[in-house]
């Protein structure tokens, strides 16, 4: 069952916006009377608290890149709302980290449950890079995500799939890039402005390698924790667990034997700080664990279809790889896996699921033409040539 809708957005930043608002109107909708509940029930707030909260973003924003600000609005124009509700979606994560929403969290919150993985073409079965995850969310998402498909004047053409209204999520552009994500929190979250999650995951589609999809996540100072799992059809990749602050607050690991897994807590051995990942999200280190069994035990190569069936798994249910609603806790509280997207970075492939892989059939998508703009970096040195020493 396709749910999810497919849509196609170019040219400059705010017509694209515009474009993307009007196609994605009523999930846009949808998606901030669905945050309105939420934040209610999380905080006590009501939407014009978030339109505050949210606007103390701007400035920051607009030092990281004024032209997403643009974009924003014209999503605004498009969807028929007012900018502050875009912003304040686009927000989400740091407004349920403000002093506030920082109780509920203390309450029993739970907050984005992902598992990702990248694995480089000495360990894939067509010698091939691929990427993907899981995204286990709210309920309600299941209404309000689309796979947005943006060609732009300036920059790479990007695919990704997105809440309505949100910029970016995970994804994959013409320059080879590949992005999946992983919420992260520690004790340094305190909802303080800065450059927003959403706002890094988008700048990391802009990027043309990979080491300009890194210094997107070194441009100012971010707001949030994070994990940003970045990989290249070059054929390597790197796992940038974030937390809140400038450059000096990042902790890259990289593949083993090829192979690059993780979910919703920090591993690196250099993190020196709190990491309340696992307070709130116990079944992280598990899904993790059960990621590098799976893996092991489906030998030396690996395909789409081992990961398909892995991103399926559900041991430690309901809180396994596959997610599935806890009864047990308040609907607000539930969370899902609400897609699972796999990708082929040499061939611009992308494999999604509609919700439960476990249910919902993958679809594929291939964007081999839709992404085939030409990397501006790559165009620079002609194929075969060594760049002069």
């Amino acid at each position: 069952m396709e749910r999810f809708p497919r849509i196609r957005v170019g040219g400059g930043h705010r017509e694209r916006g515009r474009q993307y608002g009007e196609q994605a109107r009523d999930r846009v909708h949808r998606s901030i009377e669905a945050y309105d509940e939420v934040f209610a029930h999380y905080a006590g707030w009501r939407w014009d608290d978030v339109r505050r909260e949210a606007a103390r973003y701007i400035v920051p924003i607009e030092r990281f890149d004024v032209r997403y600000l643009e974009e924003m609005r014209g999503i605004a124009e498009g969807a028929g709302v007012a900018f502050e509700d875009v912003l304040g979606i686009n927000v989400r994560t740091e407004v349920m980290f403000a002093a506030k929403a920082r109780n509920a969290a203390a309450q029993g919150t739970r907050f984005d449950g992902c598992s990702a993985f990248a694995v480089l073409p000495e360990r894939t079965a067509n010698g091939h890079t691929l990427i993907g995850q899981n995204w286990d969310w709210l309920l309600h998402s299941f209404e309000t995500v689309v796979i947005l498909e943006a060609t732009q004047d300036e920059g790479p053409d990007f695919v990704t799939v997105v809440e309505a209204g949100l910029l970016a999520k995970t994804g994959m552009n013409s320059s080879g890039i590949g992005l999946a994500t992983n919420a992260l929190v520690t004790d340094q979250d305190r909802g303080e402005p800065g450059v927003p999650y959403h706002l890094v995951l988008r700048g990391i589609l802009d990027a043309e390698n990979l080491s300009d999809a890194y210094a997107v996540t070194q441009r100012g100072m971010r707001s949030s924790s994070a994990n940003y799992l970045i990989a290249s059809a070059d054929g390597v990749a790197a796992d940038v667990e974030a937390a809140p602050g400038d450059f000096s607050r990042l902790f890259l690991t990289f593949p083993v034997d090829g192979v690059l897994l993780h979910t919703n807590h920090f591993v690196s051995p250099s993190f020196d700080a709190k990491d309340v990942s696992l307070w709130i999200m116990p079944d992280s280190p598990f899904r993790l664990e059960r990621l590098h069994a799976e893996v092991r035990r489906r030998g030396s190569k690996l395909a789409i279809g081992d990961f398909q069936e892995l991103l399926a798994d559900h041991a430690n249910h309901p809180s396994g790889i596959c997610c599935h609603p806890d009864p047990r806790m308040h609907p607000f509280d539930q969370g899902a896996t609400v897609a699972s997207v796999l990708m082929d970075l040499d061939e611009r492939r992308m494999w999604v699921a509609d919700g439960h892989p476990c249910t919902a059939p993958y679809r594929e998508l291939d964007y081999a033409s839709f992404l085939s703009k030409p990397s501006a970096v790559r165009a620079a040195v002609p194929a075969g040539k060594a760049d002069p020493a």
